[in-house]
């Protein structure tokens, strides 16, 4: 995967936005955060059709290696974020999973790991349930337009686990084609503040803390 861009190329600016939890009656507490909201944009009728033929594969994420060194360095760098994480999802057999599907759906959209798991500390801090004050939706705070735009309609998935990190990694694959690779445009676009530089800034600081030789 390509490296993360360098710390030159960086906006540096400090994160000033913050998440806030707030409970919400029912069978369990929602936790609110406060992630921008990504922008409805009128799509043609191909991108369309490829960007739901990108959501709708529901194989499970299970790795595959060329060679026995590979897999040694995703087992390297699965034990080390795992130990990482172990303060945000306590259970293990949870936060093996949301790795390896975290792992496996950025490698499919060509993304690089280590941003998608700064993105979503930024966006959820790792809270499955986690609710925008705009709507956005789990891990990755997917808009619930997305689910009618290319999915089949139903918000409700947007909060399973391989449902809400297919679209987010999609969304970001796309925004990243618009954009031309340029990973700040793309990450503004994704928070709905194209141009601004706090969200990217708090993304590419985020990310620092999931870097790895193996990532």
């Amino acid at each position: 995967m390509n490296a993360l861009p360098s710390r030159d190329n960086w906006r540096r600016r400090e994160w000033l936005g913050g998440l806030a939890v707030a409970g919400v009656g029912g069978l369990f507490c929602i936790p609110t955060v406060h992630a921008g909201g990504q922008l409805e944009e009128p799509l043609a009728d191909s991108v369309r059709t490829a960007l739901s033929s990108a959501i709708a594969n529901s194989e499970p994420p299970v790795p595959v290696f060329a060679d026995t060194q590979r897999r040694l360095a995703y087992l390297r760098w699965l034990g080390a974020t795992s130990d990482r994480l172990h303060r945000r999802k306590p259970d293990f057999q949870t936060r093996i999973e949301f790795l390896q599907t975290v792992w496996y759906e950025s490698r499919r959209a060509r993304l690089d790991t280590t941003l998608v798991l700064g993105l979503i500390q930024v966006e959820s801090a790792f809270r499955k349930f986690a609710v925008s004050r705009v709507g956005a939706r789990g891990y990755m705070q997917i808009m619930p337009f997305w689910a009618r735009v290319i999915g089949d309609g139903d918000v409700g998935r947007l909060f399973d686990m391989r449902v809400n990190l297919r679209f987010g990694c999609v969304i970001l694959r796309h925004y990243l084609d618009r954009e031309r690779d340029d990973t700040f445009m793309a990450l503004g676009r994704y928070n709905g503040s194209r141009g601004r530089s706090e969200y990217p800034s708090a993304v590419y600081a985020a990310a620092r803390n999931w870097a790895h030789p193996d990532a």
